[in-house]
């Protein structure tokens, strides 16, 4: 059997075969507090294994650690925010289209595949999409009962049919997601109107909210499992180019290209000032998330801020507060 390394024993692993100094209690607590395989081996890359940094000091490291637990309790409560308001005001539109009950919804509303022909390969998928989405809600609606989740529960006791809003209660983002995306056109696009986000000539289709929101669902569930988010090696795709046109046409802010997660933060504004978060709360969002840039470049060699924030971080931050 191959015996573990202590923390000492780690500590001189880290001095003796990767270069970096660490040493005494505040250094070996840190390590203990981040843990060496979730720490030092999850933060010592910037997005790729092969993009190392190089360290000459564990204060560096911890710098960079501390700065993503920042940006995660930055993040996670106004992307609560916005998952909760997003349903809210899909709720509100369609309430005004009719019924909300599920089975109406699917049979009159989820049907984005009757716009292809019958039987095409465009069609097939998208009935496809369909019928998942339907085992998916199925599935935690089922879940959710036998946690014994009242929302759900109370439903089925008083034999009465699940409505719309404690599906939502249930389901995850990423399946919101797919809830939209099985909508038909004139339905996203009154969701869209309804958010201030419809324009003739990047939202033809009416798909730019399902992109957004599957877009932030990499990032929220990335800090809902406390993974690594500072480098965005959470994005698994990107981003059509068509929202990134769209944003940067709605905030005047250039270059979006979701490398750095500076991108992320922007999104997150864009959305709270669609959804009517004041001025004040906004600019103090942008004030602490610069903030927190600033003092892990005081921190760490310029260089590998750079690669981790990019070198426009300054033009974004100003453009933004401009757009707020």
């Amino acid at each position: 059997m191959v015996k573990g390394k202590t923390t000492n024993g780690l500590m001189r692993h880290l001095r003796e075969k990767h270069g970096i100094s660490i040493n005494g209690s505040k250094h070996k607590k840190e390590l203990l507090n981040m843990g060496y395989y979730h720490g030092y081996k999850g933060y010592r890359f910037i997005r790729e294994s092969t993009n190392r940094v190089p360290y000459s000091n564990f204060d560096e490291i911890a710098s960079i650690y501390q700065f993503d637990l920042n940006l995660k309790a930055l993040f996670y409560p106004n992307i609560m925010l916005i998952e909760t308001a997003l349903k809210n005001y899909t709720l509100d539109t369609l309430i005004k289209l009719g019924p909300v009950d599920f089975e109406h919804i699917f049979s009159h509303l989820l049907d984005d595949y009757k716009k292809h022909p019958v039987g095409s390969s465009d069609y097939r998928k998208k009935l496809k999409n369909r019928l998942n989405l339907r085992n998916k809600i199925n599935n935690a609606i089922a879940y959710n009962y036998s946690e014994q989740k009242d929302v759900i529960q109370h439903f089925f006791h008083t034999n009465q049919p699940i409505p719309l809003w404690a599906i939502f209660e249930v389901i995850s983002l990423g399946e919101f997601g797919f809830f939209l995306q099985c909508l038909n056109h004139p339905t996203r696009t009154e969701i869209a109107k309804d958010l201030g986000m419809h324009t003739t000539s990047h939202n033809q289709n009416g798909r730019i909210l399902e992109n957004i929101i599957f877009l932030i669902k990499e990032l929220r569930n990335s800090i809902a499992h406390n993974h690594v988010v500072f480098d965005c090696r959470f994005k698994k795709s990107n981003p059509p180019s068509r929202l990134k046109t769209y944003l940067q046409s709605e905030t005047n802010i250039s270059n979006i290209q979701f490398v750095n997660i500076v991108d992320y933060f922007i999104i997150v504004i864009f959305i709270m000032k669609k959804l009517g978060i004041t001025k004040t709360e906004l600019k103090r969002l942008i004030r602490n998330f610069y903030e927190e840039s600033e003092l892990l470049r005081k921190n760490i060699p310029i260089s590998v801020h750079t690669s981790i924030m990019g070198s426009d971080l300054k033009n974004k931050i100003s453009q933004l507060l401009n757009y707020v």
